[in-house]
């Protein structure tokens, strides 16, 4: 933004009805839709813009590079439809300028958004300095205090690092998908987590002609993903890039050309070398200084809310990153405006989140996506005999072997008792599209006659919802 475009400190009234820390997903959808309320809303975030870390460093930025990477992973294929020709070299400078340029036409899109809105916007931060007033400090120096009636925590997340040695050797996903990122393209990129971000990051960074080593402490890759899927995300991409599960990360050190990644491994210690690691070991809350002045709950460092995203003081509620549930930017949006919504009534429980309908969506070559329980988690609420699991296979799809991706499947879980669908597993080809109208489905409690009964496009692969739902037997 144009240091124009914010409100002077100088300019905000004494008392505002709601502040809102934080313009991501969490912050301004609540801002926007309280200022049509009318509500007096001020809105406070130190990039100047809305969108997050998703826009600034996550979701929008790498997803661009990803696309990049799709593309040129395409002329792998190109003989299955009789094609011919050379797969285009990798000029990393472009693919960095190519995701710049996205950022920057979202961030000008964003700007029209705030002019807009109806709510005021500082460029800074807030600390919380009693239990209704917050100081705003202004990116330009300036400082004010604040009184709110209702406070909005939409501060959002960070990428945590392990405490070990050699921590600070390792870029983050901050370093390599934020704007104006130049780091040089990682010969061999040594990934420690195998959580979404690591196997996004290695899909992508393979596709481009890196070299990646990926080191899981768990089991498992994606830990906590249906075991299914997890298994069919290692098998495909363990044929393009070194996963080391069970590995437990000791230390980074520098060696020649780059570093080693020292880590045990069935009680043996082991090392693996590159010219680059990155710490892919999730995220932890960003909460604003003075917290303790709001007494609101907190559970692993994050803040306890209620399906309204209410905290345990009545005045604070936090939807987003901030309270763990759910760190995922449509997440976040969503639970905005359910907070947005119970502030407008007067408190009131006008809406509520339903968690676990929001679908989780894994961007690697092949995609994964689910929302809602998985079979195993089905089982153990209601009984393994009160559940139903149906199938799909893309190897009886048309647009699967049209494209010769044959290797996917859609598997979805009902309750034998009263067909309502409980969750959905997507494993290949589009699952990040696929798994949209699923996440519908468990939002609105629709059973297996609502979805046997809805006409999918042919030749797509959401016909498979559908043949899915004709499959389920009480």
């Amino acid at each position: 933004m144009n240091p124009g475009d914010f409100t002077p400190l100088k300019s905000l009234p004494a008392t505002v009805d709601v502040l809102i820390l934080g313009a991501g997903g969490a912050g301004y959808p609540a801002a926007f839709f309280l200022a049509r309320s009318g509500n007096s809303v001020l809105l406070v975030d130190p990039i100047g813009n809305l969108g997050g870390d998703c826009l600034a460093e996550g979701c929008v930025p790498s997803k661009a590079m990803r696309e990049a990477a799709l593309v040129r992973a395409l002329a792998d294929k190109f003989g299955n439809f009789g094609l011919r020709g050379d797969k285009p070299a990798v000029d990393w400078r472009a693919v960095l300028a190519h995701k710049d340029r996205v950022q920057n036409t979202r961030y000008a899109q964003h700007r029209e958004e705030i002019a807009r809105g109806g709510a005021l916007f500082v460029q800074g931060r807030g600390a919380i300095v009693a239990p209704n007033r917050a100081r705003i400090d202004a990116a330009d120096g300036d400082t004010r205090e604040v009184e709110f009636r209702h406070l909005i925590l939409g501060t959002g997340s960070r990428p945590a690092r392990l405490p070990i040695r050699g921590a600070e050797l390792a870029i983050t996903s901050h370093e390599l998908f934020r704007i104006g990122a130049d780091l040089p393209q990682p010969r061999h990129l040594i990934i420690i987590g195998g959580g979404y971000i690591g196997v996004e990051t290695a899909s992508m960074l393979q596709a481009l002609g890196s070299a990646v080593s990926v080191l899981e402490f768990t089991a498992q890759v994606l830990p906590g993903f249906d075991a299914e899927l997890a298994e069919f995300l290692h098998a495909s991409l363990a044929q393009r890039v070194r996963i080391e599960r069970s590995a437990q990360v000791t230390a980074i050190e520098h060696a020649r050309d780059g570093y080693a990644v020292r880590y045990m491994q069935n009680g043996k210690p082991q090392s693996v070398q590159g010219d680059a690691v990155l710490m892919a070991t999730g995220r932890v809350a960003v909460l604003p200084d003075g917290l303790d002045h709001l007494g609101v709950r907190l559970e692993h460092g994050h803040v306890v809310v209620d399906e309204t995203l209410r905290s345990s003081n009545p005045q604070v509620w936090a939807p987003g990153d901030v309270n763990g549930r759910s760190m995922l930017f449509h997440s976040a949006v969503r639970q905005s405006l359910v907070a947005a919504h119970c502030i407008a009534a007067g408190g009131q429980a006008v809406d509520r989140m339903h968690f676990d309908a929001v679908p989780m969506t894994v961007f690697t070559e092949p995609e994964l996506a689910h929302a809602g329980l998985t079979s195993a988690q089905a089982e153990d609420a209601l009984g393994a005999s009160a559940v139903a699991v149906t199938r799909y296979d893309y190897a009886h799809d048309s647009r699967a072997q049209i494209y010769d991706e044959t290797q996917g499947f859609i598997k979805l879980v009902f309750s034998r008792k009263d067909a309502r669908l409980l969750g959905a597993q997507i494993a290949g080809m589009d699952a990040a599209q696929l798994i949209a109208p699923l996440a519908l489905a468990l939002e609105r409690n629709l059973d297996a006659r609502a979805l046997a009964a809805t006409s999918f496009p042919h030749p797509m692969l959401s016909e498979g919802i559908n043949k899915a739902a004709r499959a389920f037997q009480p």
